[in-house]
């Protein structure tokens, strides 16, 4: 039997739909938004304007998700506005790193603490953080103990917590085809450390081991250099998975929607009991463009046409693909719900 404290239980369960898969929206992007928005009009990526395009996004697809992460500094109003029996999930970190520092070290929010999300109405806390299994080893005993300390909050809280693990190399850029090659290993790594029972981390929110940019006869694949052939990425896929001895979800990543659903479709044909998503960019990336050139009604639109068909593809994709949550544990019966 594994026990998991009632907290944490019934917080999951909430984030998860009525068959134990999350299907969840991500919406707590900051930087990268503004950047976005700013890139098509710039100036125009105000905090008023970020808060609202995540107000709109979640006002339509959160009726088609299990769940929806967002962010406490442009995201509250938004969070009050999901639909009924829809979890909430809020990130805890400062978006990005500074590019200037070596080692790309984490920092939370410093005016906000897990009780303060929860208070906030959250029903998970979320970290984001950069890691590099080869990285110096002070740097990665500075992210070990940051992943402790939030580990620890989120106990004394009774409260979920979900570790965002972003794998990358100093040496190579993110979509190389050099770290293409690294990425497997460094995923699975990743995912075998953060594992253990000492971090307190509930759920990953992990990458998908490979970039489907170089799998040879993929969506992504637009000819060119190779680094992995079908039966290799679906051995990669199986290696990290079998590092995972909790629950995990993939991310996106930016990619486009049909990209990510082929890509789900692989881990499936893999075996591997991954429990869902945290899906962002690929749902809704195509409305930003209409909110910025048309306004907040031309992005509702969209939303309601396309980002409804995108989420309603990839709930497709999870109902065929995705196992529960609690697959890894051996099943709902072999966890032991304990009052703390």
């Amino acid at each position: 039997m594994v026990q998991i404290s009632r907290g944490k239980f019934e917080n999951i369960r909430a984030c998860a739909d009525d068959k134990g898969i999350i299907a969840a929206v991500a919406m707590d992007q900051r930087g990268s938004l503004k950047k976005s928005i700013n890139a098509l009009q710039e100036g125009y990526g105000t905090a008023q304007t970020i808060s609202t395009f995540k107000r709109k996004v979640v006002q339509v697809l959160a009726r088609y998700a299990s769940a929806v992460l967002l962010d406490p500094e442009y995201g509250l109003e938004a969070l009050r506005e999901r639909a009924p029996g829809c979890g909430a999930l809020l990130s805890y970190e400062v978006t990005g790193y500074d590019e200037n520092a070596i080692g790309r070290l984490p920092r939370l929010l410093p005016q906000w603490s897990a009780r303060r999300l929860v208070e906030a109405g959250t029903n998970v806390v979320k970290i984001l953080l950069y890691y590099n299994p080869a990285d110096e080893g002070w740097i990665n005993d500075s992210k070990q103990a940051f992943v402790e300390r939030v580990g620890d909050e989120c106990k004394a809280l009774d409260i979920p917590f979900f570790l965002e693990p972003l794998v990358y190399d100093n040496a190579h850029q993110e979509k190389s085809l050099e770290f293409a090659r690294l990425k497997p290993e460094y995923a699975c790594s990743t995912i075998e450390e953060f594992s253990k029972p000492r971090y307190g981390v509930d759920m990953l929110k992990i990458e998908v081991p490979i970039n489907c940019t170089y799998l040879a006869g993929s969506l992504a694949y637009k000819g060119g250099e190779v680094a992995y052939e079908r039966a290799a990425a679906i051995e990669h896929f199986q290696t990290a998975a079998s590092a995972a001895k909790i629950p995990f979800i993939y991310l996106s990543g930016g990619v486009d929607d049909a990209v990510f659903r082929e890509t789900l479709e692989l881990a499936a044909e893999a075996g591997v009991p991954f429990s869902g998503v945290l899906c962002g960019r690929a749902t809704w990336k195509g409305g930003i463009p209409v909110f910025v050139q048309d306004g907040e009604s031309a992005l509702e639109a969209w939303l309601l046409d396309q980002g409804v068909r995108n989420i309603q593809a990839l709930d497709e994709v999870l109902a065929v693909c995705a196992q529960p949550w609690y697959t890894i544990y051996g099943g709902l019966d072999a966890i032991e719900v304990i009052d703390r």
